[in-house]
C-alpha cells in the first residue's frame, strides 16, 4: 500500500519502482566482480559526495561506478552531476533479501560504500555474504535521529558488525556508532566530506547570472535551503524570509532575494506566497534570455543543483533548516566561496562543522526569526564586515580539507582485500548445487585416472591453461610464448585438442603457415597454423598428437593449449590464467559458477598471469587469493595490444589510429565478449549496435543477412569482429554482409615484466631437464 500511495501521489515514483524491486537493465550487468556501488539517499548525500565520486574515478580508472539514491529529487541531481563519474544511476533496492541480491548481481560490486546514515540489514549482510567490502563514509546520526536508533539499538549490534570501516565525521558520532554496536577496530574518525567541496562559480552563459547582469542589484541576498515546520511553534522559513525581504525592501531598493526552498513539491507554495505578498518575482524553471524584473524583487529557484554554483553571486546568505527545527544544512558551501553566512539556532546535523565556525567568529547565529531581517540589513550594509566574516569563513573550511582523500585510501585498502562471489538466484541454485556436486566428483576421478596414466615426452612441456571455461586470453597467450621462443633460438610446437572441429581424423600435425580448412582444425587451432609460428599438432589425445609433431617437425620445446587438467601428459611447467574481469568465474564449480576445478587447484601452478589487466582493478585482490593457496607462485600481469584492423576482403591492415571507418557495429562468439567490447572502446570505436553469440559459433548466412540488414539500420558504417569469430564464417561472407565492410582487430598479448616472466620459465625448464 505504501508504494502504491507513493506512486499514484507522483509518477515519477510509479516509474522508479522496477529498479526499487532490483529490476535493472541490462546496461547495469557486469561479468564479474570489480565495480563499486556508492548510496547517497538524496540531494544532501549526492552533493557532499561529488569530490569523493571524481577521487574514485581517479582511484579506479577501470572500475565500474554505480550510484544509487532513493528520493525523486536526489535521483535527478545524481543524472544531472555525475555524468562522466558514474556508470549507471539508480534507486536504491527495498531492503528485502530478493531485490538485494538481484542488484548485487546484476552489478557484482567489490565495494558497497554507504554514505552517511542509511543502514539497511539485508543489504549489508547480503554484500558480506557475497564477500564485498562495506564501508559507511562520512558517517554521521543526527541528534533528531539518535532516540529512535537507541531504542533499536538490539538490531544495530547486529547489523554494524557486518560494516568493514566506518569513517565518521566527529568524534562525537564516532562514540554514536560505538553506542549502537560498531566495533571498535571498524570506526574512524575522518571528518567531513563536504568541506572538500570545489567551489566553482556559476558559468558566464549561466541564466541566472545573466539575468544579473541585465537588472544589476545593488545587493543580492540568498536564503537557501529554506523548510517549513517540524514542531509546534516552529516557523514556517518560506514566510520568515518573504517577511524579511518585504521589510528590507523598503529601505534597500536594489535588493534581489534569491529563495531557494529544500525540497521540490515546495516549490509551487513558495511561488504562490509571493503572489499572495505582492512581490516581484521570477521563476527560474521559465527563466528566459531577455527576462528581466524591477527591483526590489525575487528570483524563485525551483531548479535542482545549482545553488551551489550561485553562492559566488551573494552578498550575504542564510542557512535555511537552522530556524525551523530540522538540525541544519550545509553552511560549508557558502563559506567556500568566502561568503558570510546567518544561521539559526538549529545545527544539530552539522555540530562539528557549526562548533568550528563558532570558535572561528565565521558566522552568525540568531536566536529566532525576528532576528533574521537584522542580521541580513548589517551585512548588506557593511559590506567590509561581510568580507571579513566570509573571510574566516573560508579559512575555517579550507583548514579541515582532506577527508576525501582519507576515505579513498581506505576504500582502496578494502577493494584490495576482498574478491567477491554471486550465486545464482533460486531456485536455480539449489539445483546447481547438486548438479556442480557431481561435477566435481567428475573432475576428481579423471584427474586421478589422468595421472595413473601419465606419460612423458622426451622435450619439455609448457602448459597453458586456466581454472575456468570461457576465455582467459590462452590462444594470445601461446602465440606470444611461441613467438618468444622462436626470438630466443627454440623450436617450439603448439600442442591443441582442437575443439570444435568437424573431422573423423583423431589427431593432425599441420605444417606452420599451410592452407587448410578450419572445419578440420577448429577455430583456436587455425589461428595457430595461420600465425605460421610453430608447427601444430591437433588431437583429444595430446601424447599421441605430440608423438606424431616430434617425428616429422625438429621440435625441442612444446606448448600445450588449454592443458591445466589434461593430466596424462606430464608437463613441466604450468602456466595457469586468470581473466581480470572475472577471474573466479563466480567462485563455484560448473553449473554454479564457471570454474573446471576449484580455485585450490591454483597450489599446483607455477606461473599465474592476470590477463586483461587494462580493464580491471581487482589485481591485488586476485593475486592475494592467488596466493592463499600457493604463496610462492610467480604472479604476472598481461593486457590485449590492439595492433591494427585487417580488411576481412582483402586483407589490408590498418593502424589503430587510421580505422578506415566512423562508426561500427561488431559482433563476436567468445567465452568473454565484455573483454572484446572493452578492447573496442579502448581503441576509441564508436559503436551504434552490438550482438553477442555462444563461444565458437559457426554462422550461418542467414544470420549474416540479418546482422547486416540491423547494423545499416543503425547507421553503422562498418562491421567489426575478431579474428577467431572469422574462423567461423560461412563462405561467401563478404557478400552477405555488403555493403558494410567486415574488419577483423589483429590483438597481441603483452605481459608486464616479460623478460623476468621468460626467465622464470626457462629456469624451471632448466631444473627438470
Amino acid at each position: 500500500m505504501y508504494f502504491l500511495s507513493r506512486a499514484l501521489a507522483n509518477r515519477g515514483y510509479w516509474r522508479s519502482l522496477p529498479q526499487r524491486f532490483g529490476f535493472l537493465s541490462h546496461s547495469f550487468r557486469q561479468t564479474g566482480p570489480g565495480a563499486i556501488w556508492l548510496h547517497a539517499v538524496s540531494v544532501g548525500e549526492v552533493s557532499a559526495c561529488l569530490e569523493f565520486l571524481r577521487a574514485l574515478r581517479r582511484e579506479f580508472p577501470r572500475s565500474r561506478i554505480f550510484v544509487s539514491t532513493s528520493t525523486l529529487a536526489g535521483q535527478a541531481l545524481a543524472r544531472d552531476k555525475l555524468a562522466g563519474l558514474a556508470h549507471g544511476v539508480f534507486y536504491a533496492p527495498i531492503d528485502t533479501v530478493w531485490a538485494v541480491r538481484r542488484v548485487l548481481r546484476a552489478i557484482r560490486p567489490s565495494a558497497v560504500i554507504i554514505a552517511e546514515t542509511e543502514i539497511w540489514p539485508n543489504l549489508f549482510r547480503e554484500t558480506k555474504r557475497a564477500g564485498a567490502a562495506l564501508m559507511i563514509v562520512n558517517a554521521r546520526i543526527s541528534d533528531r535521529a539518535l532516540p529512535r536508533y537507541r531504542r533499536l539499538r538490539w538490531v544495530f549490534r547486529a547489523v554494524l558488525p557486518w560494516v568493514d570501516e566506518i569513517w565518521a565525521q566527529s568524534e562525537s558520532m564516532c562514540r554514536r556508532f560505538l553506542d549502537l554496536g560498531a566495533m571498535p577496530q571498524s570506526v574512524w574518525l575522518n571528518g567531513n566530506l563536504k568541506y572538500d567541496f570545489t567551489a566553482v562559480p556559476a558559468p558566464p552563459d549561466s541564466p541566472v547570472r545573466a539575468l544579473l547582469e541585465r537588472v544589476r542589484p545593488a545587493a543580492v541576498w540568498i536564503a537557501a535551503s529554506t523548510m517549513p515546520p517540524a514542531v509546534a511553534g516552529d516557523p514556517d522559513e518560506d514566510d520568515t524570509v518573504i517577511a524579511a525581504f518585504q521589510a528590507l525592501a523598503q529601505r534597500r531598493p536594489g535588493l534581489l532575494l534569491i529563495l531557494v526552498p529544500r525540497h521540490p513539491e515546495r516549490f509551487d507554495q513558495a511561488a504562490e506566497k509571493l503572489h499572495a505578498a505582492g512581490i516581484r518575482y521570477l521563476r527560474r524553471s521559465r527563466l528566459q534570455a531577455s527576462d528581466t524584473v524591477e527591483l526590489p524583487a525575487v528570483l524563485l529557484l525551483d531548479s535542482i543543483g545549482e545553488l551551489g554554483s550561485l553562492f559566488a553571486l551573494a552578498d550575504v546568505v542564510f542557512m535555511g533548516g537552522t530556524l525551523a527545527s530540522r538540525g541544519g544544512h550545509n553552511v560549508l558551501e557558502p563559506a567556500l566561496f568566502g561568503k558570510p553566512v546567518i544561521a539559526g539556532p538549529h545545527m544539530e546535523n552539522f555540530e562539528a562543522i557549526a562548533e568550528d565556525f563558532r570558535q572561528a567568529g565565521a558566522m552568525v547565529e540568531i536566536k529566532s526569526a525576528s532576528d533574521l531581517t537584522g542580521a541580513v540589513d548589517r551585512f548588506l550594509g557593511d559590506p567590509v564586515l561581510g568580507r571579513e566574516i566570509g573571510g574566516r569563513a573560508l579559512t575555517c573550511a579550507e583548514a579541515r580539507r582532506g577527508a576525501t582523500g582519507r576515505a579513498v585510501a581506505a576504500v582502496r585498502r578494502l577493494y584490495d582485500g576482498y574478491l567477491a562471489r554471486y550465486r545464482p538466484a533460486q531456485p536455480w541454485y539449489a539445483f546447481a548445487w547438486a548438479l556442480a556436486r557431481i561435477w566435481g566428483g567428475g573432475a576428481r576421478r579423471r584427474a586421478t585416472r589422468g595421472l595413473k596414466q601419465q606419460r612423458r615426452l622426451d622435450v619439455p612441456v609448457i602448459s597453458v591453461g586456466n581454472l575456468t571455461m570461457g576465455g582467459t586470453g590462452k590462444t594470445p597467450c601461446v602465440l606470444r610464448l611461441a613467438a618468444a621462443l622462436n626470438e630466443r633460438g627454440k623450436k617450439p610446437g603448439i600442442l591443441t585438442r582442437g575443439y570444435n572441429r568437424a573431422t573423423p581424423e583423431q589427431d593432425l600435425v599441420v605444417a606452420p603457415g599451410a592452407g587448410i580448412a578450419a572445419d578440420r582444425t577448429g577455430d583456436e587451432a587455425q589461428l595457430f597454423v595461420r600465425s605460421g609460428l610453430a608447427p601444430v599438432a591437433i588431437g583429444s589425445n595430446r601424447f599421441a598428437a605430440a608423438t606424431r609433431l616430434l617425428g616429422e617437425f625438429a621440435v625441442n620445446v612444446l606448448l600445450m593449449d588449454d592443458g591445466f587438467q589434461h593430466a596424462r601428459l606430464a608437463r613441466d611447467v604450468d602456466i595457469v590464467l586468470l581473466d581480470a574481469l572475472n577471474p573466479f568465474a563466480g567462485g563455484a564449480l560448473f553449473p554454479i559458477g564457471r570454474l573446471r576445478e576449484p580455485v585450490s587447484g591454483l597450489a599446483r601452478a607455477d606461473v599465474v598471469i592476470i590477463t586483461r589487466s587494462e580493464f580491471s582493478d581487482l589485481g591485488c585482490a586476485i593475486e592475494r587469493e592467488v596466493r592463499q593457496w600457493n604463496p610462492s607462485v610467480a604472479v604476472f600481469h598481461g593486457r590485449l595490444r590492439a595492433d591494427g584492423w585487417v580488411e576481412h576482403r582483402t586483407g589490408r591492415r590498418f593502424s589503430i589510429s587510421d580505422a578506415p571507418f566512423d562508426k561500427a557495429a561488431a559482433f563476436c562468439g567468445l567465452g568473454n565478449p565484455q573483454a572484446f567490447h572493452r578492447t573496442l572502446e579502448r581503441a576509441g570505436v564508436r559503436l551504434v549496435d552490438w550482438l553477442e553469440f555462444r563461444d565458437h559459433h559457426r554462422y550461418r548466412p542467414h544470420e549474416l543477412r540479418h546482422m547486416a540488414e540491423q547494423f545499416q539500420a543503425k547507421g553503422a558504417a562498418a562491421i567489426v569482429t575478431t579474428e577467431k569469430d572469422t574462423v567461423n564464417l560461412c563462405e561467401g561472407c563478404d557478400d552477405l554482409l555488403a555493403p558494410l565492410p567486415l574488419y577483423w582487430l589483429a590483438v597481441t598479448l603483452e605481459i608486464e615484466r616479460e623478460e623476468e616472466f621468460l626467465r622464470e620459465i626457462e629456469q624451471r625448464l632448466d631444473k627438470r631437464h
